[in-house]
């Protein structure tokens, strides 16, 4: 069986060549259009895409290499420089970028995929190459599905990228659900929540966080895999297939979870 770390970076390049042959046929008007994400133009959500490759080859780059991360500066100065280019700039170097960095992932030996850790200047604790290229492939498979959704209503997160982050959300990047629930909207009350199709637990109490499988849960939620990270992430539409059964309901989680 292939590592969670292989199958991430094989995640990685299926999303981002998906992404690559949508943008080389988006015209200027295209690029202008609302994105699955309320705020952002396509071009916005491309540029997003580009500036976090950038960002996230850098510290790549210095994790292996053994040396410090870029500071906070670089970070802004890459937005700076990303937030002035044209649509058309956002979108053809959001594919270049996003290359980059999926080619260093793919360099890797199978030795420095299980041993390389980067330390994120947001975390206390280094994370493996495994949950640093799952922290990426969630911003590049949510931030295409933003894309495919300006031109297509049905379109999904590809099942290799679903099925990489429901294994990452039960492990290395469990913490994120930590910085993107919103747990006020249930009102102080604690809910365990089951989502057996993606294989991990959620607790949603003062906080929201992935807590081991207990026969003490309260709530299920019975989705694919995709769509539970669909909404975890604030994209679920109101034509998705979802059910909830408990102490707790479906739209009350869309509040939880308002996106990013």
């Amino acid at each position: 069986m292939t590592s969670l770390a292989d199958r991430t970076i094989t995640a990685l390049r299926t999303t981002h060549d998906a992404l690559a042959a949508r943008v080389a046929g988006l015209s200027d008007e295209q690029l202008l259009q609302g994105s699955g994400a309320s705020e952002w133009t396509v071009a916005q959500a491309l540029s997003h895409i580009g500036s976090g490759g950038e960002i996230g080859l850098a510290g790549f780059r210095s994790a292996v290499a053994g040396e410090p991360a870029p500071d906070q500066s670089f970070n802004e100065g890459v937005w700076a420089r990303w937030n002035a280019m044209s649509p058309r700039e956002q979108a053809s170097e959001a594919i270049v970028h996003s290359a980059l960095l999926v080619e260093a992932f793919e360099a890797l030996t199978a030795e420095q995929r299980e041993s390389v850790a980067v330390k994120l200047p947001f975390l206390s604790f280094p994370l493996p190459i495994a949950g640093v290229a799952g922290m990426r492939l969630n911003e590049l498979a949510l931030h295409t599905w933003d894309v495919e959704v300006a031109f297509d209503s049905t379109a999904v997160v590809n099942a290799e990228a679903a099925s990489a982050l429901a294994e990452q959300t039960a492990g290395h990047l469990a913490f994120m659900l930590g910085f993107t629930g919103k747990p006020a909207g249930l009102s102080g009350r604690v809910v365990t929540l089951d989502v057996p199709s993606s294989g991990f637990v959620l607790e949603i109490g003062e906080a929201v966080s992935v807590v081991p499988a207990s026969p003490a849960t309260t709530a299920t939620l019975a989705a694919s895999s995709e769509t539970a990270l669909r909404l975890l992430s604030g994209r679920f539409r109101d034509t998705d297939t979802a059910t909830v059964t408990g102490n707790v309901t479906l739209d009350e989680l869309r509040q939880v979870f308002p996106g990013f």
